[in-house]
């Protein structure tokens, strides 16, 4: 199977990308074994792009990505973030954006990665702490030291991304972005366009909402976000009910359809859903290859006009499906 290419800034990505949060067994237990296997299935399906973060499971998922790829390196193109001080925590409790700190980092992912380069590096989260030019140096260090390839910022503000793009080149800003998640258009997408940046969409089926299957347990974390109330997943029940009759037409599932739909947005778009599930992993494969006609795009388009508010922040960087 083949999986178009898309260019972020100078760097080649498969036009799917694979999230790795649901690796670190938030979403259920997951063995070191399956977890490997479900990276190895992208590989084998054309999907390049594997992103993953230092402190997903402690560590442990960036070992895991370690291990899934070797022998197959050149297939893989590694995705990483840095910068993020979780102190025992399961996520971040600060930022530390300081050069020095995120040479430690990189190199730490590094060895856990069993590689002698990053493709792509990004910054977890600014540090309110140290100027955005002092840590996009530091980061444009460790391209010129051969540690990594590219670099990129996550969550960052349009005047940060204007400001740290005067430093060093950029290939991607990192964000959520999904049909029903559409913040990133009103600032952060035009800015992107302007200074030739790609886009990592995170959480690109709406953190589960946009496959049409989507069941909270007693203790999901997403139960504490107001866009997951009853109430509000109510009043979003018509506009997912139409998502699902569109993808029916088309023969596809929800979760392809919102795919396809975001790869419309720009060029240099790429989705990075979640999953460990090998079935969802081809079909979000094929997603990147779905041709949509102009109609469908603009029926999708209106389904959620006005983006979601981000009430509930980010979950700490975490980025799931």
């Amino acid at each position: 199977m083949t999986v178009p290419t898309r260019m972020l800034g100078g760097l080649a990505s498969s036009a799917v990308g694979l999230g790795c949060l649901p690796l670190t067994g938030g979403y259920g237990q997951v063995a070191a074994e399956e977890a490997v296997a479900a990276i190895r299935t992208a590989l084998d399906l054309g999907v390049r792009l594997v992103d993953t973060a230092d402190f997903y499971g402690g560590g442990e998922v960036e070992r895991i990505v370690g291990t899934a790829i070797r022998g197959r390196r050149a297939e893989a193109t590694v995705a990483t973030r840095g910068g993020a001080v979780t102190r025992g925590s399961a996520r971040p409790t600060e930022y530390d954006g300081r050069p020095e700190f995120l040479r430690q980092a990189c190199a730490a992912s590094l060895r856990r990665l069993g590689t002698d380069y990053i493709d792509l590096y990004l910054l977890a989260r600014p540090d309110p702490a140290v100027p955005i030019e002092d840590s996009v140096g530091g980061l444009g260090e460790l391209v010129d030291a051969g540690m990594v390839r590219h670099i990129g910022l996550s969550e960052v503000s349009e005047d940060a991304l204007r400001r740290a793009a005067t430093v060093r080149p950029l290939a991607v800003v990192e964000s959520e972005y999904s049909l029903w998640f559409r913040d990133v258009e009103r600032r952060i997408l035009p800015t992107l366009r302007e200074l030739g940046v790609g886009l990592l969409a995170h959480s690109p089926l709406g953190r589960g909402f946009l496959t049409g299957g989507l069941t909270l347990g007693p203790t999901d974390y997403r139960r504490r976000q107001p866009r997951f109330s009853p109430e509000n997943l109510a009043a979003e029940a018509s506009p997912l009910a139409e998502l699902t009759e569109l993808a029916d037409a088309h023969g596809v599932r929800p979760a392809q359809l919102a795919l396809a739909w975001l790869l419309t947005r720009d060029e240099a778009v790429v989705p990075i859903p979640g999953t460990r599930d090998r079935g969802h992993l081809a079909e979000n494969a094929v997603a990147a290859r779905l041709d949509l006609p102009a109609s469908t795009v603009a029926r999708l388009t209106a389904l959620w006009h006005t983006a979601q508010s981000e009430q509930d922040g980010n979950q700490g960087g975490h980025h799931p499906s």
